[in-house]
């Protein structure tokens, strides 16, 4: 029997189960041995550094790293998202990158991991060729970008966020885009309605997902009128980029509580927390801030690994919390920021230590030993989940949820 903290009750589950031989007899009497293999909560991170590797692209010492990293990615998360940026994807218009990212989600798939495709509509790392047409081609070729790529990975890939940044999409200025342009033609309901349905018509069982930074209550207004109108969602995507310093508890719960108003599950999408100097707070686009170097401190890690352990039990408490992925898995990835889990030479920060002292020891089901009973069955109490019972003269795998 677990012990179980009253503020994860939700996470915990029951089966009775017949234990079964291969042949279809029943074992009874005996012992079984009960081991939790996978979460159903979907712990993961960006491993968009596997490309390469995957792709057979590096050498040397880089690609020594980036085994380590692919390794460590493995030994804590059962999900990983991949690139699909429509600028680095399809630079040359009907020349995408699919191949290569086809090889990357299969090896994940391989490995026992769910993978997530990010994104399919957004207006920034935009295919610069959409500028040469019109409002209404840009929006056919949108269409048909999500046509192509949702069919092309059905199967492999099984989410995906489907249109990212809404809240700001059609009043961007930094640079022109296609993707402003036809947000603010078509509104910003009427084309999150678009893309919601051709991805949906064309993968009628993927997870699509809604997903931007901006926690106020412009995006509360936004799902409103997206849900009001029955547009699709499955899931709502929160982004917590926290370069500028930890959330706390007061904000991430006030987050939580109004978004979970809406009944939908909440998938925590681009998690990172800065192991050196924290971002100064009167930066208001993080893009903004350029730095050539951003080193990691020892200080900087002990906090980072106390922040990413406190905002996890958090969201872990919450029960339409049903996804969890850290951005991103190294250092340096992004605004060269070191709020990665690990160094780019392949060193683990703590912060990776603390997650995996959660998601590998605290919040797995501890290994059983259960006497079958002599009509067959045993009760199995645990996270919810993917298990495995052993037997004299078997083996069975079933599901906690």
């Amino acid at each position: 029997m677990i012990s179980i903290n009253n503020a994860y009750s939700h996470r915990i589950g029951k089966k009775s189960l017949r234990v079964m031989r291969g042949d279809g007899s029943p074992v009874l009497n005996g012992d079984v041995v009960v081991r939790h293999e996978k979460h159903k909560v979907l712990f993961g991170c960006s491993a968009f550094e596997s490309v390469r590797l995957i792709n057979n692209e590096l050498e040397g010492p880089e690609k020594e790293h980036a085994s380590v990293h692919v390794q460590k990615i493995k030994e804590l998360f059962n999900f990983v998202t991949m690139p699909f940026y429509w600028g680095r994807f399809e630079p040359r218009r009907g020349k995408p990158d699919t191949e290569r990212i086809m090889k990357t989600a299969r090896y994940w798939n391989e490995q026992g991991m769910a993978v997530k495709g990010h994104p399919l509509c957004w207006h920034t790392v935009c295919a610069p060729w959409l500028l040469d047409m019109t409002d209404e081609e840009i929006l056919q070729t949108q269409i048909a970008r999500i046509e192509r790529d949702v069919a092309d990975f059905a199967g492999v890939i099984g989410m995906w966020d489907v249109i990212n940044e809404v809240v700001i999409m059609p009043v961007f200025n930094k640079y022109d885009n296609g993707i402003t342009r036809i947000c603010k033609s078509e509104g910003r309901i009427g084309l999150v309605k678009k893309v919601f349905e051709a991805s949906k018509r064309t993968n009628p069982e993927a997870v699509l997902l809604i997903n931007d930074f901006d926690m106020s209550v412009s995006y509360d207004i936004l799902l409103e009128g997206l849900l009001e109108v029955g547009i699709p969602i499955d899931a709502i995507g929160l982004q917590s980029h926290m370069h500028q310093g930890y959330w706390g508890t007061e904000k991430t719960e006030e987050i939580l509580e109004r978004f979970s108003r809406f009944g939908l599950p909440l998938h925590f999408t681009e998690i990172n927390m800065v192991s050196g100097e924290i971002m100064p707070r009167h930066i208001e686009d993080l893009n903004d801030f350029i730095v050539d170097e951003w080193p990691s401190t020892a200080e900087g890690e002990e906090r980072q690994a106390a922040e990413a352990s406190a905002f996890y039990k958090l969201l872990f408490k919450c029960p339409l919390v049903e996804a969890v992925t850290y951005w991103n898995f190294t250092d340096g990835a992004w605004l060269n920021a070191p709020a990665g889990l690990m160094t780019k030479d392949a060193r683990v920060k703590p912060a990776y230590e603390a997650l995996h002292s959660l998601i590998k020891g605290e919040w797995m089901t501890p290994e059983q030993r259960l006497t079958v009973g002599t009509d067959g069955y045993i009760e199995v109490t645990g996270f919810k989940g993917e298990y495995t019972a052993e037997f004299d003269g078997g083996e069975m795998r079933f599901v906690i949820d």
